[in-house]
C-alpha cells in the first residue's frame, strides 16, 4: 500500500526539480507510513493487507488464557491507545530514523579507515546493531513458523506467534477478524490490467511492421498538413517552416527543402515522398547546381 501511494506521488511530482523527492524519500516514506497506521489501527481497524487475511491486532496482556475459554480466536480486546502510540513509534519512526542514519553515516563516510576513530567506532555500532536485529528477527520467524504447528489456544502457541519483534514486545497478536470469511473476489481490476498489457504488447509488436510511409498517405487527405504546407510560403522549407540556410531541392518535384531535413528524411526511409506534392523523392541537389 505504501508503494502504491509513493509512486503515485511521485507522479504528481515529476515535472517538478529532477532529484527534488529523493532529498525527502525517507520524510515521504514516513509520512505514508503514518497515514496508514493513523486510518487503519488507530481506529481500530486492520490495515488493507491484514483485511485482505481477515486479521486483526489483539491485546494479548487483555485476552483470556485458557483453553475452553478462547475457542475461535475472536475473543480480546483490540489495542490500548499505549500500544497503539507504541506501535507507531517503533515502525514509523524507527524506519525513518533508520534510513535517515544509514544516509548520514553513508554521505560522512564513517566507514572508511581515513576516518576518526569515533566515526569509524560509530559505523562499526550501526553495522552490528543491524545484523543483531536481523538475527532476532530471522530467529522470531522460525518461532513464528513452528508455532503453526500448535492450536493456537495452547500456552506455547500464545507465547511463540508473534510475527515481530514489535509485536512480541508490545503483546499485539494477529488473530481472526471475523468468524466468516468472504472470499469471493473481484477481478475486474485484474481483467482490465490484463487486457490492457496485452494490447499494449500488441501495438508494440505491430507497429514496427507498419510502412510508415504508405499509412501517412492514407491519412494526408485527412490531414491538414497538406493544405497547410502547400499555402504557405514556397521558399521555406515544409518541415521546418522556416528559410534554409542551406537550401536542397527535391528530384523530381523541384521543391525547396532544408539539407538537414531533407537528408534526415531520405535517411530514415528509402521512399520518402514530398511534404508539398506527396511525390516520391528519387534524390536530393542543392537549390541552383545544376
Amino acid at each position: 500500500m505504501s508503494a502504491m501511494l509513493k509512486e503515485q506521488l511521485v507522479k504528481v511530482f515529476s515535472l517538478m526539480k529532477p532529484g527534488l523527492l529523493f532529498q525527502y524519500e525517507p520524510e515521504l516514506d514516513a509520512f505514508l507510513e503514518f497515514l496508514i497506521w493513523r486510518f487503519s489501527i488507530w481506529v481500530d481497524k486492520p490495515t488493507p493487507g491484514n483485511a485482505l487475511m481477515n486479521l486483526r491486532y489483539r491485546d494479548e496482556r487483555a485476552a483470556p488464557i485458557a483453553g475452553k475459554e478462547v475457542r475461535t480466536g475472536l475473543e480480546g480486546p483490540g489495542l490500548s491507545v499505549s500500544q497503539k502510540i507504541f506501535y507507531c513509534i517503533s515502525t514509523v519512526g524507527g524506519q525513518y530514523l533508520l534510513s535517515r542514519l544509514q544516509s548520514f553515516s553513508a554521505f560522512r563516510r564513517w566507514g572508511d579507515s581515513e576516518q576518526r576513530p569515533l566515526a569509524r567506532r560509530a559505523w562499526g555500532l550501526v553495522q552490528h546493531a543491524e545484523g543483531l536485529y536481523r538475527a532476532v528477527s530471522f530467529f522470531n520467524l522460525l518461532s513464528f513458523l513452528y508455532g503453526g504447528r500448535y492450536h493456537f489456544s495452547t500456552c506455547l502457541a500464545m507465547f511463540i506467534m508473534y510475527r515481530t519483534i514489535v509485536e512480541r514486545i508490545l503483546k499485539a497478536r494477529l488473530v481472526y477478524g471475523s468468524p466468516n470469511m468472504n472470499r469471493a473476489v473481484s477481478f475486474e481490476y485484474m481483467n482490465r490490467q490484463l487486457v490492457w498489457n496485452e494490447f499494449s504488447e500488441m501495438l508494440l509488436l505491430l507497429l514496427p511492421l507498419l510502412n510508415s510511409s504508405s499509412v501517412k498517405k492514407f491519412l494526408l487527405p485527412f490531414s491538414k498538413e497538406k493544405s497547410a504546407s502547400s499555402s504557405g510560403d514556397e521558399t521555406n522549407c515544409p518541415i521546418c517552416v522556416s528559410s534554409p540556410s542551406i537550401p536542397f531541392v527535391a528530384l523530381l518535384c523541384q521543391h525547396r527543402y532544408s539539407y538537414y531535413c531533407l537528408q534526415t528524411r531520405c535517411a530514415a526511409t528509402s521512399s520518402y515522398r514530398c511534404a508539398r506534392c506527396n511525390e516520391v523523392v528519387v534524390a536530393i541537389q542543392r537549390h541552383g547546381s545544376s
